[in-house]
């Protein structure tokens, strides 16, 4: 294992797969790439992942099917470690970490996300696809948070996956698991621990989306992630999520408490070298705020179109712009934009009701 780990770090791979019948298998530049060896029987995947594991990790996997761990390994490289059974044999995922957090430049987020960053309280939430690097863009808004203002932020991580350093701000990062049993508890204990920015670091279940929108509501800066994309779908999801009686009061505490959705995601480049983020911002304007009150979710799409003046960005424009630059394919923007029809418009091609 340690040797597969050493070639995850040298050919800056994203991700390892270890199953049996196959070698193990990297994921470079979005693709899969399987090792010149012979495939892995079920005993070279215990002794695989058991090299991995404590006996404690190791024995949830038998109770529980599959466990998620973060491991630092090979000169303070940072790995997140999924193990799980299928088919009576253990199989595993690992995510290759960056040592440092990125810049909101280097990962492309838009500019005028920093002018949410400064703001005192709110819910920013994250979202997308797995594997469409939330939690580095997540990692990335709360450096800059801490290299630039005196803030106590509190994060909740399932498991941690980046280490942010104390700067200007001090931050203590909790383990699901290790360090607090639950995204619930840690969020609850968080708000007596004198938080000025709480990272939830997914909204799994009401109990936990609920105290994060109170959160919000009592003077901290929240941000969780969802595996949503769009904002309206995001919307969407959280207020169906609660039973119809209390789906009122949850869409007057997201019309004021909400800030902004992010939603991100990443693409194959057209010269086959990595990937590129592309983005959709959503900032909650009293126009959106009016809609999510009156159930009119299906009008925010129109909204974000057209309110750029507001800092807001349309997927379609931000697939567009990475199409003119020559980063993505067409396809891609045609099969990733919620409206592909005014993704055609932009890119200067006849519309489908166009003589």
């Amino acid at each position: 294992m340690t040797d597969l780990l050493r070639l995850m770090v040298e050919e800056n791979s994203s991700d390892l797969h270890i199953a049996v019948g196959a070698p193990p298998t990297l994921r470079l530049k979005g693709g899969l790439v399987k090792l010149n060896v012979p495939p892995l029987t079920a005993e070279d995947t215990e002794e695989l992942v058991r090299s991995v594991s404590t006996e404690h990790q190791f024995e949830a996997v038998n109770q529980q099917g599959s466990t998620d761990f973060g491991m630092t390994y090979l000169d303070q490289n940072r790995f997140r470690i999924s193990i799980y059974r299928e088919k009576g044999c253990y199989a595993a995922a690992i995510r290759f970490l960056p040592r440092r957090t990125f810049s909101i430049e280097e990962i492309g987020l838009p500019p005028n996300v920093r002018e949410l960053l400064q703001l005192p309280r709110g819910l920013i939430l994250v979202t997308g696809p797995t594997g469409a690097g939330k939690t580095t863009t997540l990692a990335s808004m709360l450096a800059e948070i801490n290299n630039t203002t005196e803030t106590h932020i509190i994060t909740i991580e399932d498991p941690i996956e980046y280490f942010i350093d104390h700067r200007k701000g001090i931050v203590n990062q909790r383990e699901v698991g290790t360090d607090v049993p639950s995204f619930e508890e840690g969020l609850r204990r968080a708000l007596r621990q004198d938080p000025d920015v709480i990272l939830v670091g997914e909204m799994r279940d009401l109990i936990t989306t609920e105290t994060a929108i109170t959160a919000a509501e009592t003077g901290h800066l929240v941000f969780s992630t969802l595996h949503t994309t769009g904002a309206a779908r995001t919307i969407d999801r959280i207020i169906d999520a609660f039973e119809p009686g209390k789906q009122e009061q949850i869409r007057i505490q997201m019309s004021v408490n909400l800030r902004a959705v992010i939603s991100q995601l990443l693409l194959p480049r057209r010269d086959g070298k990595g990937r590129v983020a592309v983005f959709e911002l959503m900032i909650n304007t009293p126009a959106i705020a009016a809609l999510i009150r009156e159930n009119k979710s299906y009008r925010i799409h129109s909204e974000i179109l057209t309110g750029s003046k507001y800092g807001m960005i349309a997927l379609e424009y931000s697939l567009v712009e990475k199409y003119r630059q020559g980063l993505i394919s067409r396809e891609d923007v045609l099969l990733m934009a919620q409206d592909p029809q005014i993704a055609r418009q932009l890119m200067g091609e006849p519309g489908e009701f166009d003589n």
